[in-house]
């Protein structure tokens, strides 16, 4: 069950949400970098099966009380929108450290893709901003007159693994190609850590000034 009235605002949401580089994005691109197009690709699939697993545990668990409590959808709320400022005002404060991780040292002997992809989903299990998304960012589009609101987490939730393999398998193929460039420069990394850093915090206001609907 979809709700749709909001589907176009829970897409672009979403697709932001998982577009700005944080904890996969950048195991990812780090990846690609380090160990070429393959390898960042198996990480997108370990870090989905990862986002898979943590959006089935937190959809069960919270399901049944979002559609209850109006009390603790704002706390959530509220949390979500306070944790995104924080990681965009350190996404900013620490852009210079990301350097490290495209040292010419992080390159390293090629891995068996079974490992790879094992690491993503460690990875994308332990991603706090998958969280944020299952606890506190879809519980906004859910439609309780529909009814049903666990099955609608669900399917919301599945809409954003799907966006977070396209976002990522682009982030895969891009790194992996331009894994030269990015290596050479750590000001570009810079910026776009800042970037990602400034779009979070804009999120996080927004997630705080949002009512729930209907």
């Amino acid at each position: 069950m979809l709700p749709s009235r909001h589907l176009p605002e829970f897409l672009l949401t979403i697709y932001v949400l998982i577009l700005v580089p944080g904890p996969s994005v950048l195991f990812v691109v780090s990846r690609g970098v380090a160990l070429g197009r393959r390898a960042a690709l198996a990480t997108v699939v370990g870090n989905a099966g990862g986002l898979l697993f943590q959006g089935a545990l937190v959809t069960i668990g919270i399901g049944s009380i979002v559609a209850r409590s109006d009390a603790v959808f704002a706390v959530l709320k509220l949390i979500g929108a306070a944790y995104l400022v924080f990681l965009g005002v350190k996404h900013i404060r620490e852009r210079k450290g990301l350097a490290a991780l495209f040292a010419p040292a992080a390159a390293s002997d090629p891995k068996p893709l079974r490992r790879i992809v094992r690491e993503g989903f460690f990875v994308g299990a332990t991603n706090p901003k998958g969280v944020l998304i299952f606890t506190a960012v879809l519980p906004q589009f859910i439609d309780r007159s529909q009814g049903h609101v666990t099955l609608q987490l669900a399917t919301l939730g599945a809409i954003c693994v799907v966006i977070a393999l396209v976002s990522d398998g682009a982030w895969a193929i891009a790194s992996g190609t331009a894994r030269q460039w990015l290596g050479r420069s750590s000001r570009r990394l810079e910026a776009m850590t800042s970037a990602g850093g400034a779009m979070l915090i804009a999120l996080g206001v927004g997630l705080a000034v949002t009512t729930r609907r209907s």
